[in-house]
């Protein structure tokens, strides 16, 4: 059970009562004073929400002061330069992809020393906890981060263009779709006038390449092996190939999806909210552009599976968690701030925001969370999605490794190779990145 908390903590030490600092540019770490600095990346939405959390939090420790640093479009860099300056903030935002090379470089705590000397919150976390967002952020050995929000990807549909076909799309992820039954619904959406296509059945308003990793994965094979730490990738699986194959080819072969040059000038999203795309894929970043609109009576559903996957649908874990500088002066103050964005006052903040997902199963369960989606018929999505999904890769060479992959996977998603290409020499290139580390 969780602690009381607006209980005070056993350690802390007395910064004053002054207020939170407005939102900073990111532009430096401020004075030299005692305010706990907190750097994260946002819309001007997704802030507020933020500075809902830490307005509660400074109402039960007034004696800790926050103040706030946004990050720019180059997160990661702009990280390492604060701290190689060392003036590294004191709790930073993790995202899943990034936050092993802050790892790797003694950056961030490990947060176990913490976790250890209070066993009854650890207890209490891993019990509301989604096992595969926790350890996500488990990075050789150690735990860099707890996680603070999930936002893995699905699949939106407008709901009367699909009931219009006769088509109630699959509720939950253990009865998902199977790939040619998702072919047969795109291809019933996609509609024609004598200009051209007018309406797709498909757009991906996420990373292509990310995108059909998840095809790949859902055809029975991981993208890499293992997902934390990866030794190699699994681009030459058969399996993986075929489905990363089958999602090129909904633009490329089977003209369900628009292919990339046919996205120049208006973005999948905006093709979904205008009407003119059936159904989206993406994260829930998007429910706040594409919910509350009458001419868009949505839903979400999951991911299609191939012959080879399943039982029941996956995605990517698609999280960004809260990390505690190593060398931070304020640990102490830092731990309780983390302990409480993350915690349950935290989260059901969030849950009730609208605006993320939350990690903590007793906030995905809450009123607030489920009035927020009020619209969403289909809200075992959102709320069984962390239970369902898995890493896409934490390695530290993921910098060289996605610069590699995005050069070799873009070209069977423009259809000038096939997914079959991927194997031999190029995924031996990827592996030996890999290795490297």
């Amino acid at each position: 059970m969780w602690a009381d908390p607006g209980a005070r903590v056993r350690r802390r030490t007395l910064l004053g009562s002054a207020l939170a600092a407005p939102l900073m540019a990111a532009g430096g770490c401020g004075p030299d004073d005692d305010a706990l600095t907190f750097f994260f990346q946002a819309r001007p939405d997704e802030a507020r929400v933020r500075l809902r959390i830490i307005d509660e939090f400074r109402r039960r420790h007034p004696d800790i002061r926050i103040r706030t640093l946004v990050s720019g479009p180059d997160p990661l860099q702009q990280m390492l330069t604060y701290c190689a300056g060392g003036r590294c903030p004191d709790v930073l935002m993790a995202w899943e992809l990034l936050y092993s090379g802050l790892a790797a470089r003694g950056v961030l705590l490990d947060l176990n020393t913490l976790l250890d000397r209070d066993p009854n919150y650890a207890a209490a976390l891993r019990a509301d906890s989604y096992p595969a967002l926790y350890r996500t952020f488990s990075y050789a050995g150690g735990q860099y981060a707890l996680p603070e929000q999930w936002s893995g990807v699905f699949v939106y549909y407008h709901r009367e263009r699909l009931a219009e076909l006769g088509v109630v799309p699959p509720s939950r992820w253990r009865d998902a779709w199977s790939f040619e039954e998702f072919l047969q619904v795109a291809r019933a959406a996609t509609r024609y006038d004598s200009s051209g296509r007018t309406r797709w059945g498909f757009v991906d308003a996420w990373v292509p390449y990310f995108s059909a990793a998840c095809f790949g994965m859902n055809n029975g094979a991981e993208w890499f092996t293992p997902s934390v730490d990866p030794t190699r990738t699994n681009l030459g699986d058969p399996r993986f190939a075929a489905g990363f194959q089958f999602y090129a080819d909904l633009a490329v072969r089977h003209g369900v999806a628009p292919k990339t040059a046919e996205t120049l000038s208006i973005s999948a999203p905006d093709l979904f909210r205008s009407g003119r795309a059936a159904m989206a894929l993406g994260g829930h970043w998007l429910f706040s552009e594409f919910a509350g609109h009458d001419d868009l009576p949505l839903d979400v559903t999951v991911l299609p599976v191939g012959p080879h996957g399943g039982p029941g649908a996956i995605t990517d874990v698609g999280s960004t968690g809260l990390a505690i500088a190593a060398d931070s002066p304020r640990i102490e103050q830092a731990w309780e701030f983390v302990k409480f964005a993350t915690g349950p006052v935290g989260q059901a903040i969030i849950a009730a925001s609208g605006l993320f997902v939350p990690v903590l199963k007793s906030a995905m369960e809450s009123p607030g969370f489920a009035a927020a989606h009020r619209d969403v018929r289909n809200l075992e999505v959102f709320t069984d999605g962390p239970a369902h999904s898995r890493p896409l890769a934490v390695t530290p060479a993921w910098g060289k490794v996605s610069a590699l992959l995005d050069r070799g996977c873009n070209r069977v998603l423009r259809g000038a190779a096939t997914a079959a290409s991927l194997r031999g020499r190029f995924a031996a290139e990827v592996d030996a990145l890999l290795r490297a580390w």
